[in-house]
């Protein structure tokens, strides 16, 4: 199969898939609905992994007037994402099997379950800006359903939310995309940027401001204030895989954008010591610090995790806004690291609440000695975002500090690392607890009546493979750090 085949395969054959579960009326039965699911998942997933282990792959499908072009590439970075989307959207899929049977409307989630997964690989396999805003604004529209699935009046509320917003930041870049293209020579992605250096001069203020408009806009997506607030509304409504989903990977859809908007088209090097890059940096060590501190505060388990998901997406950012390969390296680590790790804490939550129905912190005393695998994925996992050695996320935020202190920029440069150690902190003391009073109840628990509360087989192991690859992913970083090395050597 040609290079251009297996693109438009892996795209476009989990998109028709979703959608003839949702419309065929032969596939109504449970069995039916599963086996459909299976079937697709699994061939986009090899269709996946054959373009990633493949060549850098292209495919143009439509031209829309003189240059703008609905056009698929596959490189480096794309790989990198497209790989993470696909584990984590495989394992997430095989645990929802069990978990929505007590949600039901399984033939509608699955169906958009089905269609995501395309319309995330055509986001990491997109080669130009238009291609990726076209899927972008479709990711948005096919997430929707996830988020009001159980359609209670506060899922349709969270879910009128999560659209707004997102359709507020994808105005934003709409308008960054609109500009750009006179001042660039193409909107395809290339490394160092594509701008048109004759046409910017003089207006380089112009192009500052849309920069700015496109980082924002994206940064909606990614969770950062100040249009953050639609993840902890639309988080503890839906159902729990798709809460892992949206927090593993759908924000990372709006990071890709931002690296794809800054690295690829305006280029790093015209946003470097400009109002942009400081303001960038400021809104993003604000987000990592309130949302840890929100997290803390919070009582309701899912929703804790999803201040927790506002927080880490900025660390991300923040080593993308230093403009530093170090900080940068850090960042794409930790894109890996924490849809791992967060994936795996939501869907823990999900097992808690599948097999208890309890969704607040203070409920869960003695849950360790209830569900004893499930806990000790989620401690194991706790303590790779906190950045406990050797776990994962200790070697994400050590490549953070380091770029934040060898950038030499003014006060940012040690603020950086103070908030992130404070920031961590946060973490522990919202995460930790959980363990803590799940494993040592204290004498006044009735252990009579202790009754073990293990989810099935089919909710477990996809924890276990999280947990495992949490821990893994820290011992044995350096094939990813090298990967990560090369990407980032072509940028900056």
């Amino acid at each position: 199969m040609s290079g251009s085949l297996l693109i438009a395969a892996a795209i476009f054959f989990p998109i028709l898939c979703g959608i003839g579960i949702l419309l065929l009326p032969s596939v109504k039965e449970r069995k039916q609905i599963h086996t459909a699911t299976t079937i697709s998942l699994v061939m986009t997933a090899v269709l996946a992994v054959l373009v990633v282990i493949g060549k850098d792959y292209s495919l143009q499908l439509l031209t829309f007037g003189e240059n703008l072009q609905l056009y698929f590439h596959v490189d480096q970075m794309g790989k990198l994402f497209a790989l993470v989307v696909t584990v984590v959207w495989l394992l997430a899929g095989f645990f929802s099997y069990e978990y929505m049977k007590h949600e039901g409307e399984e033939k509608r989630y699955f169906g958009f379950y089905v269609l995501v997964y395309g319309v995330l690989l055509a986001l990491c396999f997109s080669g130009n800006l238009v291609t990726y805003y076209m899927f972008y604004e479709m990711m948005t529209l096919t997430t929707v359903p996830m988020v009001l699935h159980s359609k209670t009046r506060e899922s349709i509320s969270a879910a009128m939310k999560y659209l707004l917003y997102s359709m507020c930041g994808a105005y934003l870049v709409l308008m960054g995309i609109n500009f750009l293209n006179k001042y660039t020579t193409s909107l395809d992605f290339t490394a160092q940027g594509t701008l048109n250096l004759s046409a910017v001069q003089g207006n380089e203020s112009l192009i500052l401001i849309m920069s700015f408009l496109l980082i924002l806009g994206f940064g909606v997506k990614a969770g950062m204030f100040p249009m953050h607030a639609w993840l902890p509304t639309a988080h503890p409504v839906a159902p729990a895989p798709a809460s892992a989903v949206l927090s593993g990977l759908i924000v990372k859809m709006g990071v890709l954008g931002i690296i794809r908007g800054v690295y690829y088209i305006v280029g790093p090097e015209f946003i470097r010591g400009t109002w942009v890059q400081n303001a960038w940096l400021v809104l993003t060590l604000i987000t990592v610090f309130m949302g840890s501190m929100l997290a803390y505060r919070e009582k309701i388990m899912k929703k804790r995790l999803a201040y927790s998901t506002v927080s880490q997406a900025s660390y991300i950012l923040f080593g993308l806004a230093l403009l530093q390969p170090t900080a940068m390296t850090g960042s794409l680590l930790h894109v890996v690291f924490h849809a791992v790790i967060k994936s795996c804490l939501f869907l823990s939550a999900g097992a808690i609440i599948y097999k208890t129905g309890k969704t607040n912190v203070d409920d869960l005393t003695g849950i360790g000695k209830e569900m004893p695998i499930t806990i000790w994925c989620y401690t194991i996992v706790s303590l790779a975002l906190i950045g406990i050695p050797p776990a994962s996320g200790f070697i994400s935020k050590w490549y953070l500090a380091q770029g934040s202190l060898s950038s030499e920029i003014p006060v940012i440069s040690w603020l950086g690392p103070v908030i992130l150690l404070v920031s961590a902190l946060l973490t522990a003391g919202y995460l930790l607890p959980i363990t803590i009073k799940g494993f040592l109840p204290g004498a006044s628990y009735d252990y009579a009546s202790l009754e073990k509360l293990e989810p099935v087989k089919v909710m477990v192991v996809p924890l276990l493979i999280l947990a495992g690859l949490a821990l893994l992913l820290g011992v044995i970083p350096n094939p990813l750090v090298n990967y990560i090395t090369d990407v980032i050597n072509t940028l900056l």
